[in-house]
């Protein structure tokens, strides 16, 4: 039991010096640190002004606002090419009509010209413009007409020649 005695007071005995020990002040650090500042410090001899004539000011400014235009233009080009990119990427692919393309059987005078099988209107009217510019049946005066061949003619209700308007009303006819 002596033993820990002893061993207590002497680390009590530690602990008082380390207490007791004394700090540097910080003043004398600081002004250390204000000696190094003062040398680093040193004034830089004043430069000569040169002398520019009005000329040259002219010139120089001249040459600024050209410059102001440039960019004043290129931001107006990229401004432009950001909203066309946006209207871009709003623009979403057009659905179909589901009316146009549920097919639709075509009767024996115009099966003769597209077929028989049933297809979409769209497609329809694909194949009977085909029909036409392969046969060569507009009118080479007059464009919006079509000259009916054997074919065409009872799907034209007889008619010799028919519009390009009139012609969707009668092709409509013999459709089911």
């Amino acid at each position: 039991m002596a033993k820990k005695r002893k061993k207590k007071k002497a680390v009590r005995k530690k602990t008082k010096k380390r207490a007791t020990k004394k700090r540097k002040p910080a003043k004398k650090k600081r002004a250390t640190k204000k000696k190094k500042r003062a040398t680093k410090k040193k004034r830089r001899p004043a430069k000569k002004k040169k002398r520019v004539t009005k000329k040259k000011k002219k010139r120089a400014t001249k040459k600024k606002k050209k410059v102001a235009k440039k960019r004043k233009k290129a931001k107006r080009v990229v401004k432009r090419r950001k909203k066309k990119a946006v209207k871009k990427k709003k623009r979403k692919k057009r659905k179909p009509n589901l009316a146009f393309m549920r097919p639709v059987q075509p009767d024996a005078k115009l099966a003769a010209v597209v077929g028989s099988k049933p297809l979409p209107r769209t497609e329809l009217t694909k194949k009977l413009w085909k029909y036409i510019k392969r046969h060569k049946l507009q009118d080479k005066k007059n464009r919006r007409m079509i000259n009916a061949d054997a074919k065409m003619k009872p799907v034209f209700n007889g008619k010799a020649q028919v519009s390009m308007f009139e012609m969707t009303k009668l092709v409509n006819k013999h459709v089911k």
